[in-house]
């Protein structure tokens, strides 16, 4: 099987499957005694290299079981500190094209009784700054306003810096959602000008089941649960100092190779992408401006699922949106928003294993299925 799904996971790297392999276990690290000592020094290891890739401090780091429970810390977390800073929280100012741990988390926020500011996206997936602006202004004591650091279905680059800059100057915290963007393009937190930032472990070669939130030291933010008051009484629960120094060790590596795997990947996502652009009915709508892993289609006549499977029976796991929620496909919300319905989305998704020869096995099956896959749809 062919994974040009690594935008979902990607495969553990092999210092980290060795360093798994060879880890002994380890003891509870909020606990006194040596062996917990000895755990906890693990974690503080694991947080400080962390923080090093992310260009935050380590007590900025809070680390979680994954970015869904980031993004809902952030989220939750900051409505809830300025409902009780004020009594009345303001808005949320929230892009249409967000992930759904975003969209799931607002849309049960506003059953809450929060306010939110839908912000639209244009053509290629990359947030309308003109508007999320316009929200700042219309909304002045916002809770908190967020934006993917790149579209996870397009891969499309958002315009992060400007919209810290707009949060900046209505006072507003911004999160970012960085989960598919870390350890594939160059992200330093401290210069972001961001409150809050989501990553993941399992988006850049390590374990699944481990992120982080990383919170800066004035953010203003309610914990999701309650417990033990550990890292800073934002997340409480007995900490995974192994799958933190995995996580750590992932980032490193993928830091380390950063710009050399950005070009490689570049290379093969444009072959790909020249190569659909030839075919009849398939169209591009990604941004220039993109991750480089990432090839996302959409083609006309087609429905999705069909493309999948075919594609999976050839032997290339693939997508046609976002990684989906308890294993049920979804109409892609990202394309839909881009103003295009009616066709078939296909995420190519390449990382890491990713090689030249299997761009070529799937160039070779690729115009086959796209007419098979019209054909179904009749």
């Amino acid at each position: 099987m062919h994974l040009f799904d690594h935008a979902a996971a990607t495969p553990m790297r092999a210092s980290v499957r060795e360093a798994l392999a060879s880890a002994e276990p380890l003891a509870n690290p909020a606990s006194t005694h040596r062996e917990g000592q000895r755990a906890r020094a693990v974690l503080e290891d694991a947080r400080e290299r962390l923080a090093a890739t992310l260009g935050a401090h380590p007590t900025e780091v809070v680390f979680t079981s994954g970015g869904t429970e980031s993004i809902n810390l952030a989220l939750k977390g900051s409505w809830w500190a300025a409902t009780a800073a004020s009594g009345a929280a303001g808005p949320l100012v929230v892009p249409v094209g967000e992930h759904h741990a975003t969209l799931d988390a607002v849309e049960w926020l506003e059953r809450q009784g929060a306010e939110v500011r839908w912000v639209p996206i244009d053509a290629s997936a990359v947030t309308d700054l003109t508007a999320f602006r316009a929200a700042l202004a219309d909304a002045p004591t916002a809770s908190v306003a967020t934006m993917l650091v790149a579209s996870n279905e397009l891969g499309s680059l958002q315009p992060i810096d400007e919209a810290a800059d707009a949060s900046a100057r209505a006072g507003v915290p911004l999160h970012l959602d960085a989960v598919g963007a870390f350890g594939h393009m160059p992200l330093r937190f401290a210069d972001t000008g961001a409150a809050l930032m989501s990553v993941a472990s399992h988006k850049l070669g390590g374990p699944h089941g481990v992120g982080a939130l990383v919170v800066r030291r004035d953010a203003r933010l309610h914990a999701l649960h309650h417990g033990g008051g550990q890292q800073r009484g934002l997340r409480s629960g007995t900490q995974d100092a192994l799958g933190a120094s995995l996580f750590a060790l992932a980032a490193e590596e993928a830091l380390a190779e950063l710009e050399s795997e950005a070009a490689r990947l570049r290379a093969l996502t444009d072959r790909i992408l020249g190569a659909a652009a030839g075919l009849p009915g398939v169209r591009l709508l990604a941004a220039a401006e993109r991750l480089p892993g990432i090839a996302h289609l959409v083609v006309e006549g087609a429905e999705g699922e069909s493309l999948q499977f075919l594609l999976d029976e050839a032997g290339f796991a693939v997508s046609n949106g976002s990684a989906c929620s308890a294993g049920v496909a979804r109409e892609s919300h990202v394309v839909r928003a881009c103003g295009v319905e009616g066709v078939a989305p296909l995420r190519l998704s390449l990382g890491w294993t990713t090689t030249e020869r299997e761009v070529d096995a799937l160039l070779a099956v690729l115009p086959a299925a796209v007419e098979r896959a019209r054909a179904l749809a009749g």
